[in-house]
């Protein structure tokens, strides 16, 4: 009983120390890394309007907004981000197949393979990034450079907590090869 006790106090600990790091390394906004393509999960606010504006501060050819929801047209999104329905029709793709963080990065893997793009910027929020880059990372395998760019965000704690378990149930998953 005392070695499981042990144990379990020991787990702890390093859950501890593990989200302790995870919250220290939250990734900032990049600044100057120009890349061939930007790729924007939907999800919190701020992603696309960062994406958006590095675009057209030309850091990026071509962006990719995963995870949008079937029936929202770039018309739509043209207009909920006040930007010229130009930037959609020559720069910016809809990815409509994604539902989460793994099918992001599928549709994402789809998308840059397509294109022969061997540098991205993954924007995200800043408690996402990690996660959303591990996924692309598998699906992308190491061809392609992913860099994070994060979105800084106020998420709850409860979130917080959340997404490291994800991270590190994923990273298990991943390391004993089940998935893939």
């Amino acid at each position: 009983m005392r070695r499981l006790a042990t144990l379990v106090g020991t787990m702890a600990m390093l859950w501890c120390l593990g989200f302790a790091v995870f919250m220290l390394l939250l990734p900032k906004p990049l600044e100057g890394n120009t890349t061939d393509a930007i790729v924007v999960p939907t999800g919190a606010a701020g992603r696309i309007d960062r994406g958006i504006a590095l675009l057209k501060a030309h850091q990026a050819r071509r962006m990719l907004v995963t995870g949008v929801a079937p029936g929202v047209s770039a018309r739509d999104l043209a207009r909920e981000y006040n930007t010229a329905p130009r930037w959609f029709a020559c720069c910016i793709d809809l990815g409509t197949d994604a539902v989460d963080t793994r099918s992001n990065a599928a549709e994402t893997a789809t998308w840059v393979k397509a294109h022969s793009y061997r540098t991205i910027r993954l924007v995200s929020s800043d408690w996402h990034v990690p996660r959303a880059r591990m996924e692309l990372g598998a699906a992308l395998g190491d061809k392609v450079l992913i860099l994070g760019d994060g979105v800084p965000g106020t998420p709850r704690l409860g979130t917080l907590v959340n997404e490291y378990n994800k991270l590190l149930l994923r990273r298990v998953a991943l390391w004993l090869g089940l998935d893939r």
